[in-house]
């Protein structure tokens, strides 16, 4: 039986299955429930659109959160002012200019796409790569 692809990376080429979706998505959400996400929690999503979106929001999803993405594409005072109406505290970015957005937010927490799965590479193929900063939250 083959494999049903549900998204190509437009940037890389490499398609995601329904079944790495699966198993990435499950992985990330228990990591995520380890970190204190708890059913009701607004958890911000600054990825590009790629695969590693598609995993995390659906990680967020099954913890029982609100994933609310925020357009990675977004200059730095538009992700201040869209993190800090949000009222989240945690926040899943590889992008350095959101962590500094962040900075008088409420955000209390930044995870990396890698940091949520052994699956570390295929989550950060759709990022930009840069690496993540702490600013003043455990960045794990």
């Amino acid at each position: 039986m083959d494999e049903r692809i549900v998204m190509v990376d437009s940037g890389t080429g490499l398609a995601l299955t329904e079944r790495q979706l699966d198993e990435r998505s499950a992985a990330a959400s228990i990591l995520l429930r380890r970190r204190g996400v708890r059913p009701g929690d607004t958890v911000l999503i600054c990825l590009s659109v790629g695969p590693a979106l598609l995993v995390v929001t659906d990680a967020v999803i099954a913890v029982g959160g609100i994933a609310c993405p925020v357009p990675a594409e977004l200059d730095e005072a538009r992700l201040r002012e869209r993190i800090r109406d949000s009222s989240a505290r945690v926040m899943i970015t590889d992008l350095r200019a959101a962590v500094r957005a962040a900075e008088e937010s409420r955000v209390r927490m930044v995870l990396g796409a890698a940091d949520l799965g052994r699956h570390g590479d295929a989550l950060r193929q759709s990022g930009h790569g840069e690496p993540r900063t702490s600013g003043n939250w455990p960045c794990v």
